[in-house]
């Protein structure tokens, strides 16, 4: 569909969800500091375990630096918060999809069976989880997918409008993610000092499955590269980071490298789920959907980079970051090559390698992920 279409249904999508929210504070302007709350209500789609699961709207930043707004979840753990209230874990979700109608506040993760055991398990440690959408996904306007800073914006924000709802909340937090949310945590722990509110407290970040380098595979994208089908899963990947980079860089023009099927692709990606997706993808050529070399774009490893090239230096605070090494959504040579990169430059980083898939190492890892972030906070 043409996009100013697909941008009006959006907006028009995400000012009716807004509507069905009922506003817990003053209404803010645009204008509104980042981590202003805007919205609150009961969670659809609260975690098990939860003992308070709210839904909330409010200001972050998007791409280009420009105001945008978010939505998310806050969750309690059951009992009396500890005397300098609970310690906050942010987690940044995996692949979901573009659509407002993906958004995990209001349909739960993508992989509930998987996620739920493994996020109702901190809640059981003790921590409040705060859960960001991320700009874009139940808000006006296309999600960046992989947009690494906005990322990290949304997440920070989140906390910061979660402690306006929960006063009950410590200041103290970490971030835990996986995949997309893996490459988000970890570019979260790169700025999180720089963007949090003065009153915040970063402690440090978990990432899984975190996708680092991707850009690189982008590169060679171009007429009949490649030309046969690669896996549904990675090609639904760089339709949304083609429907995200689009979005968030309308300067490169990337419609004028797509042929016209590669930009009804590239259109139908802002508006399917993660799961449904990957079956409409199954047999597509990445190579039938362009009509020049995207190497073609001026200093395009710079523009990728910038967009979504996970961060391997600048960090001041610990970082722990689990691969699987049967991966084959994010494989390891992803994570390994992030991980030589971040060691060289002395960057407090603890690596973990497992034996199993995308899902399975993340599932494993949870145990060195509580025994990391308990010593963040103190609490080993």
């Amino acid at each position: 569909m043409p996009n100013r279409v697909a941008s009006a249904l959006l907006v028009t999508a995400a000012t009716a969800a807004l509507a069905l929210v009922p506003v817990s504070v003053a209404a803010a302007e645009p204008t509104a500091p980042p981590g202003t709350l805007v919205a609150s209500a009961p969670s659809p789609a609260p975690i098990p375990g939860s003992a308070d699961a709210q839904r909330i709207t409010y200001w972050s930043t998007g791409p280009q630096d420009r105001p945008a707004l978010s939505t998310g979840g806050v969750y309690l753990p059951a009992g009396t918060p500890p005397e300098c209230g609970w310690p906050v874990l942010a987690w940044a979700h995996g692949t979901s999809g573009l659509g407002d109608d993906c958004a995990p506040s209001v349909i739960g993760p993508t992989l509930p069976e998987r996620d739920y055991p493994y996020l109702q398990r901190w809640l059981d440690e003790g921590y409040a989880i705060v859960a960001t959408d991320y700009v874009g996904l139940g808000t006006p306007g296309v999600h960046p997918y992989l947009d690494g800073k906005t990322s990290a914006r949304s997440v920070v924000d989140s906390v910061t409008a979660a402690r306006a709802l929960h006063p009950e909340l410590s200041n103290r937090w970490a971030v835990v993610g996986q995949s997309q949310g893996g490459g988000a945590a970890v570019t979260t722990a790169r700025y999180a000092t720089q963007f949090q509110a003065a009153d915040l407290d970063f402690r440090g970040a978990v990432g899984t499955g975190v996708p680092a380098n991707i850009e690189l595979a982008l590169l060679p994208l171009g007429p009949g590269v490649p030309p046969v089908a690669i896996s549904d899963g990675l090609t639904e990947y760089v339709l949304y980071i083609l429907a995200g980079l689009r979005s968030a860089r309308p300067d490169i023009d990337l419609d004028s490298y797509l042929t016209p099927l590669g930009r009804e692709w590239v259109d139908r990606a802002e508006t399917v789920c993660a799961v449904p997706f990957e079956e409409e993808v199954r047999g597509l050529r990445l190579g039938d959907l362009f009509s020049r070399p995207l190497a073609q774009v001026p200093d395009l490893y710079g523009v990728l980079n910038g967009y979504m090239g996970v961060p391997t230096s600048g960090y001041d605070r610990p970082v722990f970051i689990g691969q699987g090494l049967a991966d084959v959504d994010v494989p390891a040579p992803s994570a390994l090559s992030l991980a030589a990169a971040m060691t060289a430059n002395g960057e407090p980083l603890t690596f973990r390698t497992y034996p199993g898939d995308h899902s399975a190492a993340f599932r494993d890892s949870q145990p060195d992920a509580i025994a990391f972030v308990n010593g963040l906070f103190g609490r080993g």
